[in-house]
């Protein structure tokens, strides 16, 4: 059987396939099975692990309507299945998979939205369900392709290669911290689409928090974020104003993985990066205000989420519709009255 994956809508979201990409290797052992993205981190994501035959990169977005079709139709026909890796709740995600063509076209059946975006496009179908892992819903896409229980639950998994790990090693000698010292990353960053940019916590806590480590651990901070975030991450160094504090600026999102495993804790938005300190068993300190924790709380590594848990959220859901809030009194309360005392409380528990 030839399968594709359709990893299409984000770093996190290639990320939380992995495990069922393990199971489907593991039971479909012949197969030929292939991965189409868009985004160069969920590329590298997927580079090291052996459960890829093939990984196909092409960025709709920026190509346009005329080169993506003639790019689908050099696909039509090509593969026997395809999954459209959950969530992936828009009409473009399922035109792709019904125009490429296979006979078996694996997607869920979204709560929301689901027949505006097409969603009958697809003909293998699970329902959604609000109370399960992002995780827990794929494993279900390749139970119902292949007509058998997995039952397991792995971990998410990221390879990183030894070259990676030794340069993450003398990253670190060279901004001189030391093999004994407390190690805190920090992604102060997210998506920022469909108005997900309020999903973050504010850098001037992200800067008190870093002060407050710093004064009562003596920690090391690094702060992370993609070179989209460069200024984000400029703005909070700047206002730390400590040399215990380092920017890091890597090459490639492996790069950047390998020094957060260095890492003792990780502090972070609710953002891909979260899911990349899970898989590298990084102890998470998440801060997550609109989006429902169900579907994207840190994967099997030890976790503690920050939230003020109010009666209106989670208000997040996946569909089109942009991020919005619906308070009179503060908009976006779920997140901008997360105090630092509250998130320092929860990372002293690792230290």
């Amino acid at each position: 059987m030839k399968i594709l994956i359709i990893a299409l809508s984000g770093i996190g979201d290639a990320l939380m396939f992995t495990p069922a990409l393990k199971l489907l290797r593991k039971n479909l052992p012949n197969s030929e099975i292939d991965a189409l993205v868009m985004y160069n981190g969920a590329r590298e994501i997927y580079s090291f692990n052996p459960s890829i035959n093939k990984i196909i990169h092409f960025n709709f977005i920026k190509e346009g309507a005329l080169k993506s079709l003639k790019f689908l139709f050099h696909l039509r026909k090509k593969y026997d299945a395809s999954i459209n890796v959950y969530p992936a709740n828009r009409k473009e995600y399922n035109l792709i998979s019904f125009i490429i063509g296979a006979k078996k076209r694996a997607g869920a059946v979204y709560l929301r939205k689901d027949k505006s975006c097409f969603g009958f496009l697809n003909n293998i179908r699970v329902l959604e369900n609000d109370n399960v892992h992002n995780v827990q819903i794929n494993i279900k896409l390749c139970e119902a392709l292949i007509g058998k229980k997995l039952g397991e639950e792995l971990q998410l998994e990221f390879r990183i290669s030894e070259q990676e790990k030794n340069s993450a090693v003398n990253y670190l000698k060279e901004i001189n911290i030391k093999e004994d010292e407390l190690v805190i990353g920090f992604h102060p960053g997210c998506a920022t689409l469909k108005n997900h940019i309020k999903r973050r916590w504010e850098p001037e806590k992200f800067a008190e928090l870093a002060k407050k480590l710093i004064k009562d651990h003596s920690a090391r901070i690094l702060i992370f974020g993609g070179p989209e975030e460069k200024e984000l991450k400029e703005k909070i160094f700047v206002l730390i104003g400590s040399n215990m504090v380092n920017v890091v600026n890597a090459e490639s999102l492996t790069q950047s993985a390998a020094i957060m495993k260095q890492c003792n804790v990780f502090v972070t938005n609710d953002s891909s990066q979260m899911h990349i300190a899970a898989a590298l068993g990084l102890k998470v300190v998440a801060m997550i205000g609109p989006t429902n924790q169900n579907y994207i709380r840190p994967w099997k590594t030890e976790h503690q989420i920050v939230s003020l848990n109010l009666d209106c959220a989670p208000c997040f859901f996946y569909s089109p519709r942009p991020l919005i809030c619906n308070r009179t009194d503060v908009k976006f309360k779920c997140i901008k009255e997360l105090t630092v005392d509250m998130v320092y409380s929860s990372v002293k528990k690792y230290l």
